[in-house]
């Protein structure tokens, strides 16, 4: 299981531990870990009951019996008063891992690369600066022009590294901001230039300052005309950011990431902020850490993104994720090169869980299989009986009415929601949970990441839910299921028009003006690489028709992987205008050729609503 096999340490008590063994007495100072009664206090510290009683009556005018409970203040008074010092221990339960306090040897602690996130508003060039430190181009890849999920990276500089988070800057994405502050040392806040401080820079300012970590300011956009640097760092003082220059303890860097101007001050002045901090961390124990991304791989099954905040992960480790378990299959970098360890501070790639965590979830390692089973099994049960269900029935085109006939009482919008990643799926669900009012109560009984399943059906039918996929499509047979048990679907790759459609349902504006229709569904049975031509895709055609020149989107595992035009549609080798359910095809896809076996290509047109 790796070199760490023999000596790494878990700070998990026994699960066959009694509360009592942990009271004692150890050089003056009395350990106990529950309330207590004036006989068992008097027993555990070797003394007679009657002079604790007395001592209470006359000094503190309390009159108690031998079994009255006492208090954690009155046990460290009578402690005082008897010449012992005093401690209370939390008892952790190994299921409770989170809770655990880690408590290091000085001697084994090891300096480690400091974690830092990437906070700003909207457009501000959040993304753009990670382009610039990895020379890269995420950018380009970002739906609508925003990062919708948090990446984590490795960049080093001068022979050290430096871990970074790039968290959303759009207001939808309030809680992974707030969970990348929960894991950062610093913070480096994004403000362009030409535009100045908005809700979003406000907002992370706030985050930071609640994990109490030091802030760097990147001035970006000076390039741009109107940047105006004075400005930003004048508005920024009424936030209580004030700059070196100004008297105040922030660093202000003034920079470009499109024409990479003043990158590498910044992370020269991270480093500097990192070795002021004096980051430690101990290697030589069971990894311990945070889950940054997560979402379902049709090929490797459950896969996630691990920061590890302390110990070693290795290759082959037991892990309790969230509610998952597993044993490391395989761990990679944010380059995909295999990993056998990673140590404090370092992103990874893990495959081998049983399930989806969710983005957010503790991970810790453990020694045995059937100890990441057991405890997994706890969480997944602790978890199951805090959840509650609610039966009250809605749907977009009823909100309204059902408003002005509620004579006053709160309605209740029951939502079930399936998004590509577990970080998306709780952005959407934060922004919903928001747009609840005094009418209306937005209610996301169930969220997960994956395809819409058959489950997910039965479940909005029981309680009377709208099913909303952000980055997935049903299959036709699930779509099919939907329509027989009434259960409405809702599908956006935008999250903006996903809020919009809500909240204009919410205040009654709710109006169809182009409605998708969805035309047939086709499975690729096979593929030919042609030379000037691309990849063709030998399909069936399972439901419905594909039309030629159709709108058609690629769904791999009930994810949508590309979203674009027919190219071509032949039958055997004559171009055809249409092919229709039990019959097979050719077809190609504009600029796109990375199809694989088994994908589905659905095709569908926009028209307008009756």
């Amino acid at each position: 299981m790796g070199k760490y096999n023999d000596n790494r340490r878990a700070n998990i008590p026994s699960k066959n531990t009694k509360k009592d063994s942990f009271n004692k007495v150890n050089n003056g100072v009395f350990v106990y870990t529950q309330t207590m009664s004036v006989g068992e206090l008097a027993k555990e510290l070797d003394i007679n009951v009657n002079e604790i009683i007395k001592f209470l009556f006359l000094e503190k005018k309390m009159m108690v019996t031998i079994n009255q409970t006492l208090d954690d203040e009155t046990i460290g008074l009578i402690c005082l008063q008897f010449g012992f010092d005093f401690k209370k221990e939390k008892i952790v339960s190994e299921e409770n891992f989170e809770e655990v306090e880690i408590i290091d040897k000085p001697e084994d602690l090891l300096p480690r690369a400091p974690v830092v996130t990437i906070m700003g508003h909207v457009d501000h060039g959040k993304t753009t600066l990670i382009d610039a430190i990895r020379n890269s181009h995420l950018v380009d890849t970002e739906v609508g022009g925003i990062s919708q999920a948090i990446g984590a990276y490795q960049k080093e500089i001068n022979g050290q590294k430096i871990t970074f988070l790039d968290t959303p800057g759009h207001e939808a994405f309030t809680a992974m901001r707030s969970r990348g502050a929960s894991v950062t040392d610093i913070v480096v806040l994004v403000v362009a230039a030409d535009d100045g401080v908005m809700p979003q820079t406000i907002e992370a300012i706030n985050h930071a300052k609640a994990a109490k970590v030091p802030i760097i300011v990147a001035i970006n956009k000076i390039d741009k005309p109107g940047a105006d640097p004075e400005r930003i760092k004048s508005e920024l003082m009424n936030y209580d950011i004030i700059a070196e220059e100004y008297g105040g303890s922030n660093i202000c860097l003034e920079i470009s990431a499109k024409k990479n101007i003043g990158i590498k001050e910044l992370l020269e002045s991270i480093l500097l902020v990192a070795e002021m901090q004096e980051l430690k961390a101990n290697p030589n124990r069971y990894a311990i850490g945070t889950v940054i991304e997560a979402n379902l791989d049709k090929g490797e099954g459950p896969k996630a993104t691990l920061l590890v905040e302390n110990g070693t992960l290795n290759f082959q480790d037991y892990v309790v994720v969230g509610t998952a378990y597993g044993k490391i299959r395989r761990m990679t970098n944010e380059h995909k090169k295999i990993l056998k360890e990673a140590k404090p501070s370092t992103p990874c790639v893990v495959i081998g869980l049983s399930e989806v965590p969710n983005a957010g979830d503790k991970f810790m390692a453990f020694p045995t299989e059937k100890q990441a089973k057991d405890i997994a099994l706890k969480r997944a049960l602790a978890k199951k009986q805090n959840e509650q269900s609610s039966q009250a029935q809605a749907s977009l085109e009823k909100i309204f009415s059902k408003i002005h006939d509620s004579n006053g009482e709160v309605q209740e919008v029951n939502i079930v929601l399936k998004a590509d990643t577990t970080g998306s799926a709780e952005a959407v669900k934060a922004s919903l949970d928001k747009l609840s009012n005094d009418q209306v109560k937005i209610n996301v009984i169930h969220s997960s990441a994956g395809a819409i399943t058959e489950s997910d059906i039965m479940l909005a039918q029981a309680s009377g839910a709208i099913i909303y996929g952000f980055n997935v499509r049903p299959t036709s047979n699930i779509t099919q299921k939907a329509d027989q048990a009434g259960v409405e679907i809702h599908l956006h790759r935008i999250i903006y028009d996903l809020i919009n459609e809500m909240e204009d349902a919410i205040k009654g504006m709710y109006k169809k003006e182009k409605v998708e229709q969805v035309l047939g569904q086709a499975e690729v049975r096979s593929l030919i690489k042609i030379s000037k031509i691309g990849t063709v895709a030998g399909s069936y055609v399972t439901s419905g028709l594909i039309k030629a020149g159709s709108l058609v989107r690629v769904l791999r595992n009930g994810v949508i992987v590309y979203e674009g035009k027919l190219n071509s549609l032949k039958r055997f080798k004559d171009d055809v205008k249409e092919v229709k359910e039990g019959f097979e095809c050719g077809m190609t896809i504009e600029n796109f050729n990375d199809i694989k076996e088994l994908d589905i290509i659905e095709a569908y047109e926009m028209v307008e609503a009756e």
